[in-house]
């Protein structure tokens, strides 16, 4: 390891939050995502450890995989979910040139002066949904994960909201939405499916508050819901167009 590399994970660490966490968030904060139906390519997707052009070289970027919900388990619920469990997930704006349309956690790329995927992850979200920062715990940051279209490698950095306060859209051209996803929605086996992009892409989806989810975000969930204890039974063999499900959703590709 390079010891840049180890400066930067000492420094993670320092700011992860690893005791007081929530029971029922133990499984995503201790566990890396995992694929145990094998339907979601996304999260094999590395870089090559060599770059032989520096125009190849992916951008760093991280994103807010925010939970929020009771710190308290609720015995009636999967893995002591909390009924008011959720995920904060924005619709990127329709007008935006890559990724258009699509549901997102906020992040974006690292920039002079972050100091690390959390700083990023945080300062995107506060840019994107107007949220502050205090009361937000991180608890985990999960390996890079590599997303072609735009190039960017990608660390999702996992979080407990144990103080919730507002978000919204804060600049139209760059979200449409803002929204609190409930995990009973994620979970619910009617709203989950696979789907199959034109061009051969298959990976996990759930259609959820009059919203399709694929792609990355979708592939980050579905990985941590398998490790979560909160993961019901749901048919992966159940495979759609995604031209389709989107147009379910007035959206195109």
């Amino acid at each position: 390891m390079h010891d840049r590399e180890g400066r930067e994970e000492a420094g993670v660490a320092a700011r992860l939050v690893t005791d007081d966490i929530p029971q029922w968030l133990r499984g995503v904060a201790e566990h890396e995502p995992a694929d145990p139906t094998g339907v979601n390519p996304v999260l094999n997707r590395k870089t090559m450890q060599k770059v032989v052009s520096a125009a190849l070289r992916p951008r760093q970027a991280a994103v807010l995989v925010l939970f929020g919900g009771s710190p308290q388990p609720d015995p009636e619920g999967p893995g002591g979910l909390p009924a008011d469990a959720d995920v904060l997930l924005t619709q990127r704006a329709a007008t935006l040139r890559q990724h258009r349309g699509q549901v997102a956690f906020p992040g974006g790329g690292v920039e002079p002066g972050d100091d690390g995927p959390i700083d990023t992850a945080l300062r995107e979200a506060r840019e994107e949904t107007g949220l502050d920062p205090i009361g937000v715990e991180p608890i985990a940051v999960l390996p890079k994960i590599f997303v072609p279209p735009s190039r960017f490698d990608v660390a999702p950095v996992i979080a407990y909201w144990r103080t919730p306060g507002e978000v919204r859209v804060v600049s139209e051209t760059e979200a449409a939405r803002v929204v609190r996803v409930p995990i009973a929605d994620l979970i619910d086996p009617a709203n989950r499916f696979v789907v199959r992009h034109p061009l051969g892409y298959m990976g996990p989806a759930f259609a959820v508050d009059g919203m399709l989810v694929w792609g990355f975000t979708a592939g980050v969930l579905a990985g941590l819901l398998a490790v979560s204890g909160w993961e019901r039974e749901w048919d992966h063999h159940d495979v759609r167009d995604l031209q389709a499900s989107l147009a379910a959703v007035g959206m195109t590709l």
